[in-house]
């Protein structure tokens, strides 16, 4: 949807001033920082060391990433406490000192504003500052990310440290860039100030009770609203419709703070000194991501995930693909996983040898311009003990950082042809936060049923993931592109995932795409309700209905599992649909496959519908993964997609791209621990880490765990 421009009190010194926050869209475009190579390194945190040992640490340290080959470090954004340890009164000598040694050995520095954690004298002041969470409850001092990010008192602060940073570090020749917050998302603040503006964000957008009643039909139970003073706080709705707007208009909070810090270091910093925003997730149903990125000259992400067995590749590519397509064009991942992840020490999973150094290659490949782990030393005390950096508690050089160095010294050679490279993806698969939290809000699956590990319990974003994991298992290179696309004609698949909200325009537009020579692949519960949350009250699916050939007016719940009959798609014992039937009636589109039961079985659960130039593949059901991939596979060979990479073995994986120089780049991954032979089917080419020369129809061998970029 569209973010209205609201107004704002911000406070400067003793100066109030009113300020427009305009939407990050009406903004010009930030340009992209300009890199001679990969910037490789992690997050350091000198002040985290302990005391006995922290000046002679920054020494070790800093020679151990110069060794390793780093080109950056990521700092000071989690420390508020150290820069103003009392209001007021800031300390800039500790970080200084570990900039000049950074600087010294050329090794570049990306700085953080410490707005995420607020040190407990302001929490002592100013208890109100802390966000109130839904229906109430217990707040106190402990946790970071505790704050309502709109109070007064907060806001004052926080400009203040940025402001004063900025200018600090505007003429340092080592800071290169500006990390806004840390992970931002609006920590559910539903403070009395929260909902007052949550009431004028809604009177701009329908600028009646009697228009917002009739959208959300508060009919229902009486609840209409009679006057704006008297709408009810969100704590105990149960309006989908209100639900929904309000994670809207939360999302917005988050990309507005995430655009005003943005805009205070822009006018304060040095002006080649980029700005970018750690996002925990690009698929995190608080944020909107794709928004959030707007202001910033790069979308960067935080990429968590299991090594050894769990490690394949395809959590790191989705979150990339996510970061990709929010600004078209190359990403940051601004933390990864070192060692081990968790909050505690229940599942430490250490990589396999070669998995650290492949995963760097593997995020370079899919258009990733940094890579930096979090962090370099694993933490003595405090809640992330176990989340394991490059370095272990002991300090020492160790197996992860001989993989690391190795990573890096090869980034020395050849990080300047990688640096940059372009995507031109033919697939694409639409993302949608509104349907994501409206599946949340009314789920599909909440009865008791058994689910596979890799299950999520939110049928949206499992189906998200499934189509996108069935094509990364193809070997389909994907873009994500998001409802505000002005066309999705630059691509001949798109994926839509149970589009369940989303306005006649974007069902238009799906449908035009189709119509002008467009292939869709589509899963149930798309266009079933409107952009307010409201079911449509045309016959399903709604504005679909000409684009996708059918109509249906129930839905089931899957009690067990269905067989398709036949197995039309040739999978076995994975010929297996779960959750939900739509009760499709066919009008022009073609069945595909029907549910091998006396009374599903007249419904067809899979569908094709010609419309213009075009097709409709739809799925009424929900498939197993090998389901899945087979259909997607056969769908690919249909319209022409299906290549030598698709013959590919499962376990190794294929990206492709083009360097700042216009030379065809083909990087191959071995995702197993057993040896694997692939041809090269493209121009012959030299392969970069070892500079072999590498002939068409060649045998390409790959370690386990290994990569191979070649350069045509």
């Amino acid at each position: 949807m569209p973010f209205q421009c609201l107004r704002m009190m911000t406070i400067a010194g003793v100066v109030a001033a009113m300020v427009a926050v305009c939407p990050a869209s009406a903004q010009p475009v930030p340009a992209a920082p300009k890199l001679d190579t990969i910037l490789y390194g992690a997050s350091y945190y000198n002040e985290y060391v302990p005391a006995p040992i922290r000046s002679e640490r920054l020494k070790k340290d800093v020679a151990m990433m110069k060794a390793a080959g780093f080109t950056v470090v990521r700092m000071g954004e989690s420390s508020w406490g150290r820069w103003e340890p009392a209001d007021g009164q800031f300390d800039y000598g500790w970080m200084d000192e570990v900039v000049a040694a950074f600087g010294k050995a050329g090794i570049k520095v990306i700085m953080g504003t410490p707005t995420y954690s607020i040190p407990v004298w302001m929490y002592a002041r100013h208890p109100d500052m802390l966000a109130r969470p839904l229906n109430g409850g217990d707040t106190g001092y402990g946790m970071r990310q505790n704050m309502n990010i709109d109070d007064a008192n907060y806001r004052r602060y926080a400009e203040r440290i940025i402001v004063n940073l900025a200018t600090h570090y505007k003429n340092n020749p080592t800071v290169i860039g500006w990390q806004v917050d840390n992970e931002t998302s609006a920590y559910g603040s539903s403070n009395a100030s929260v909902h007052a503006e949550f009431v004028d964000w809604l009177r701009a957008k329908y600028k009646t009770t009697a228009a917002l009643n009739e959208a959300w039909l508060l009919n229902y139970w009486g609840q209409q609203v009679d006057t704006w003073d008297n709408f009810p706080t969100r704590d105990f709705a149960n309006s989908t419709s209100y639900k929904l707007e309000w994670q809207r208009f939360q999302q917005w909070r988050a990309t507005r703070f995430v655009g005003w810090q943005a805009d205070l270091v822009r006018r304060n910093a040095r002006a080649d000194q980029f700005i970018i925003q750690n996002n925990a997730s690009f698929s995190r149903a608080e944020v909107n991501a794709y928004e959030m990125a707007k202001p910033l000259n790069v979308a960067s992400n935080d990429i968590y995930f299991n090594w050894q067995d769990e490690y394949d590749g395809r959590h790191q590519t989705l979150q990339g693909n996510m970061a990709r397509s929010a600004k078209q064009r190359n990403y940051f991942v601004a933390e990864t996983t070192g060692q081990a992840q968790g909050w505690d020490a229940t599942k430490q999973v250490p990589p396999y040898d070669g998995q650290m150094y492949q995963d760097v290659f593997a995020n370079i490949g899919n258009g990733a311009n940094a890579h930096l782990y979090w962090h370099w030393a694993s933490l003595n005390a405090g809640q992330e003990i176990y989340w394991k950096g490059v370095l272990g508690h002991d300090f020492e050089p160790n197996r992860a950082y001989a993989e690391v160095s190795r990573v890096g010294n090869d980034l020395k050679r050849i990080g300047s042809k990688l640096v940059d490279l372009k995507k031109d993806n033919a697939v694409a698969v639409l993302y949608s936060t509104d349907s994501y939290n409206a599946l949340t809000f009314m789920p599909i699956d909440k009865w008791s049923k058994p689910l596979p590990p890799s299950f999520h319990t939110d049928a949206y974003r499992r189906t998200f993931e499934r189509v996108h994991a069935a094509l990364y298992r193809a070997h389909v290179e994907t873009d994500i592109v998001f409802a505000d696309a002005p066309d999705f004609s630059k691509y001949k698949l798109l994926i839509v995932p149970a589009l369940y909200v989303a306005d006649d325009a974007l069902l238009g537009k799906i449908s035009d795409y189709v119509k002008g020579g467009g292939h869709v692949l589509m899963t149930f519960k798309s266009g079933e309700a409107n952009e307010n949350f409201v079911v449509r009250w045309q016959t399903a699916p709604g504005p679909l209905r000409a684009a996708a050939g059918f109509r249906y007016q129930e839905t089931s719940t899957l009690l067990k599992p269905l067989k398709l009959k036949g197995d039309p798609f040739g999978v076995g014992d994975k010929n297996e649909v779960d959750t939900i039937a739509e009760f499709l009636h066919l009008e022009t589109a073609e069945a595909l496959a029907w549910y091998d039961h006396p009374f599903f079985g007249k419904y067809p659960a899979v569908t094709r519908n010609s419309y213009g130039k075009g097709t409709l593949l739809y799925q009424g059901t929900e498939l197993t993964d090998d389901l899945q991939l087979a259909v997607v596979r056969a769908e690919l060979k249909r319209i022409g997609l299906y290549g030598p990479d698709q013959d590919l073995p499962e376990k190794v994986q294929v990206k492709h791209a083009t360097s700042k120089a216009g030379k065809k780049l083909h990087f191959y991954y071995n995702y197993s621990t057993a040896p694997v032979s692939v041809t090269y089917a493209y121009k012959p080419a030299t392969e970069l880490l070892g500079g072999a020369k590498v002939a068409t129809g060649q045998a390409i061998e790959l370690q386990p765990w290994g990569v191979a970029i070649l350069e045509e």
